[in-house]
């Protein structure tokens, strides 16, 4: 068994870390299908689905399952977004990999998105800002949120579920989230890359720029 499978690297432990023991897991968008395998063969979950919309990827995914001999746990399914995806077969779903907006795309779409028990974890690549703002104007709960650093690069992993409740946040949740800046180096330095690219933005419109200087003084003194 190929050494991939033995252990997840730190962004796709992460995504783990969040899936509820006993669930049933679906990761859109799963390329090589290495988590729902190790979901399954941990014990995490009983069973999962590893999706995705090109046909190449899901092929390394099925490879990936049939060398961990996991054919009869976790089902490789061609799918976009979660369309091939039944509600009855569900309940925490994995969105990693892609850009915010599309992740946002892929929930919006989705008909059971805010049915009772569905739990997203969802790890944008990008644009995580756009991912959390719509999340809270759909009236969704990040319950958590963490960071963690792959190759050389800064990752956010957000725990979601639907509750309905409306909740009137400050442009800055949507960079920061739950995320503590001032008392974890991670998430700190996860929130300085938010920084930087506003301060480029900034060079064609100063609002951003504006937003910059807020998110400083929030990492600096907590206001």
């Amino acid at each position: 068994m190929s050494s991939a499978l033995q252990q997840l690297d730190n962004r796709l432990a992460l995504c783990a870390r969040f899936v509820r023991r006993g669930a049933r897991a679906a990761d859109v968008g799963t390329d090589h299908a290495y988590l729902p395998v190790w979901l399954c063969r941990s014990g995490v979950c009983p069973s999962a689905i590893a999706a995705d919309i090109n046909p190449e990827p899901l092929s390394r995914g099925r490879k990936t399952v049939a060398e961990a001999g996991m054919e009869n746990r976790v089902e490789t399914r061609l799918s976009d977004g979660l369309s091939a995806i039944a509600e009855d077969e569900v309940d925490d779903i994995i969105i990693a990999g892609m850009g915010g907006e599309l992740i946002a795309e892929i929930i919006g779409k989705c008909p059971y998105s805010k049915s009772p028990g569905k739990h997203f974890i969802l790890q944008p690549m990008t644009r995580s800002e756009a991912l959390i703002a719509f999340l809270c104007k759909n009236r969704f709960t990040v319950d958590a949120q963490d960071c963690c650093t792959a190759g050389g690069k800064c990752y956010t992993v957000l725990s979601v579920s639907y509750t309905g409740r409306a909740a009137k946040h400050d442009e800055l949740y949507y960079y920061i989230g739950e995320l503590k800046p001032r008392e974890n180096e991670t998430h700190l330095l996860f929130v300085r890359r938010h920084i930087e690219r506003l301060r480029k933005r900034a060079v064609g419109d100063a609002r951003f720029g504006a937003l910059a200087d807020r998110l400083e003084e929030y990492c600096d003194n907590g206001q």
